[in-house]
Order: C-alpha cells, then sequence, then structure tokens
C-alpha cells in the first residue's frame, strides 16, 4: 500500500473509481465461493437475475417513497439503508452482465453511444 495515498477501511484509495470489470471481478469471485449452492452464471439464468434486480430496485424506490428523496439522501441511517440497496442492484446487474457475457467494454462503448445520440436528441 503507497503510504503517500489516503486509503479508506476498505484498502482503497480515497477517491479512486469503482470501474465495472471490478465489479465484474468481485461478481466472479463470490459465484465461485458458493458455485455449489448457487446456480451456474449463464444466459438462461439471466432473466431471474434480472427479475432479483427488478426487486432490489423496488427496494430503493421504497426507501425514497416513504421517506422522500431529501431524508433519504441526507439522514445518515437511511442514507445506509439506500446505499446498500443500491449495491445489491449492482450486484444483480452484474450478474446480469455475466449471464450474458457483457464485458465492460461493450459496455462503455454502447453507453457512449447511447449519450452522444441522447446528446442532440432534444434539441
Amino acid at each position: 500500500m503507497d503510504v503517500f495515498t489516503e486509503h479508506g477501511s476498505d484498502g482503497q484509495r480515497v477517491g479512486d473509481d469503482f470501474t465495472v470489470n471490478e465489479m465484474l471481478e468481485l461478481q466472479r469471485k463470490l459465484q465461485e465461493e458458493y458455485k455449489d449452492r448457487w446456480k451456474p452464471i449463464c444466459p438462461e439464468l439471466g432473466n431471474e437475475k434480472l427479475l432479483f434486480m427488478v426487486g432490489e430496485i423496488g427496494e430503493v424506490i421504497d426507501i425514497v417513497k416513504k421517506n422522500g428523496g431529501q431524508r433519504a439522501a441526507g439522514d445518515t441511517q437511511l442514507r445506509t439503508h439506500l446505499v446498500e440497496e443500491l449495491a445489491d442492484v449492482l450486484m444483480y446487474y452484474n450478474e446480469v452482465l455475466l449471464c450474458y457475457g457483457v464485458t465492460a467494454e461493450e459496455l462503455k462503448r454502447a453507453y457512449t453511444e447511447k449519450v452522444e445520440r441522447n446528446m442532440t436528441r432534444w434539441k
């Protein structure tokens, strides 16, 4: 660890972006850890993972709906819960990417192209 760089409690450098590749790698490790208990990641499992992700999105919506956006963002306890549920959404999102073999590079290309189209869409 670089002693000149501030690190958070998780060992990550403060200010570092959390990349799609890092998330995918963590999700692969989690899948490997529970390969004897969980269904294997494959395209046929993608629809199930999408439904689980939508369920987690529903939990995020409930927090905001029940408490309002300002309170969910500002109240420390609610914000912690909100971020945990958003992390659950991302975990299933990354499982969906793994199910369909979508790479970070493909996602970046598609995302960038979509943003470029949207930048001129409503002018």
